[in-house]
């Protein structure tokens, strides 16, 4: 009787030949690389901010999904620490952004998440005390950016300045707190400064002078430019200037400041010894001076009002804004302008309390109205 065709191989010798055990752990080993590096690479595609497949016009797809990895390393250079990192991350997600370095480098882009981020921590928190202390690391870490470089532009040109952008105008060795009107048109227009009567000071035809100011980016820009003549718009005495591309860059503000007009108190405040162990206490007067905060940052303010207060005094400083909770401040007094018959104290803020620092950080930033 024969063998079946199907057991035939069996016959063979080589089926019988036994395997050795060192072929077995080899065998093995080599399994388990293969899976190893398969699931390396796998991990790496998930993490990779980029991918290189091309899109359908022949291009670079963007990201397709949020990276974890680049936004940690990201974060590390510009310095963010392990809270901030974490809340960074947390409003990017909140606004499902996918590609993080472009959102970072749009100042627009930066708020619209933040805002977001914002009232959601204001809308979920548990309690007031977890929403305050959210709210203090969202704008640190909005400051942070801010001042990174990444977020922001340039201005190239006195045409691109916005109207109603502040601005101080150098003529000489003089300096005048000044409002940009109107960019159109062949001439730049300006506020005419006033003398310390309020009558318009009247300024050479054809001088020199600079215009520097800062954008809502807190970024620094003085123009080279001439003065073009006096004029009036409507009842207001105006200065037209030469419009310019002769720019220079300025210093860095620390802190973004917003031009809002804010009706505010004043109160004059001494400090005194407080006793034995030369403990020193402040004393707030009781009488309010009324003025008016033309700017504000989180560094300080300027104030308009009709008191003259000396450089150096300390101000308690208290107002409410659009239904917040009143904001109160102390701060000193670095220098003063006269704008007409008012004065204009420019204020260095020295103790913030959270939650007002919170709802400074709000105004500045534009979170604040609904």
């Amino acid at each position: 009787m024969g063998v079946p065709l199907f057991l035939y191989p069996l016959q063979m010798p080589q089926f019988y030949k036994q395997t050795r055990p060192q072929d077995a752990v080899v065998f093995g080993i080599g399994i388990v690389l293969i899976i190893f590096i398969f699931i390396i690479v796998n991990i790496a595609k998930k993490r990779s901010p980029v991918l290189n497949s091309q899109s359908v016009g022949g291009g670079v797809s963007g990201p397709k999904h949020f990276s974890g990895f680049a936004l940690h390393r990201i974060a590390a250079d510009i310095g963010l620490d392990k809270e901030q990192t974490k809340i960074l991350e947390f409003v990017l997600k909140s606004d499902g952004v996918v590609d993080i370095e472009r959102s970072l480098n749009s100042s627009n882009l930066l708020d619209r998440h933040f805002k977001r981020a914002y009232r959601l921590i204001e809308r979920n928190a548990n309690t007031e005390e977890e929403a305050q202390n959210r709210l203090a690391i969202l704008f640190a870490t909005r400051n942070i950016l801010e001042n990174s470089g990444g977020a922001g532009g340039g201005v190239t040109s006195t045409r691109q300045i916005p109207e109603n952008t502040a601005a101080v105008l150098t003529v000489g060795t003089e300096s005048y707190p000044v409002k940009v009107l109107s960019t159109k048109g062949e001439s730049l227009i300006v506020e005419n400064p006033y003398n310390a009567l309020g009558s318009p000071i009247r300024l050479p035809r054809g001088g020199k002078a600079t215009l520097a100011f800062f954008t809502r980016s807190s970024k620094g820009f003085a123009f080279e430019t001439r003065i073009m003549g006096a004029s009036s718009s409507g009842d207001k005495p105006v200065l037209q200037l030469i419009h310019s591309s002769q720019r220079k860059q300025l210093s860095q503000r620390r802190f973004r400041r917003r031009q809002e007009v804010i009706s505010c108190g004043l109160f004059l405040v001494k400090v005194e010894d407080a006793g034995r162990k030369k403990e020193k206490k402040m004393i707030v007067d009781k009488r309010q001076i009324k003025g008016t905060i033309m700017d504000i940052s989180i560094g300080g303010c300027s104030i308009k009002a009709n008191a003259a207060i000396p450089s150096g005094t300390l101000l308690k400083i208290s107002f409410d804004h659009s239904g917040f909770m009143s904001v109160a401040v102390l701060g000193q007094v670095l220098r003063t302008n006269r704008s007409g018959v008012s004065i204009v104290m420019h204020i260095k803020f020295l103790r913030i309390p959270r939650k007002s620092m919170n709802a400074i950080n709000a105004i500045v930033f534009d979170y604040s109205d609904d």
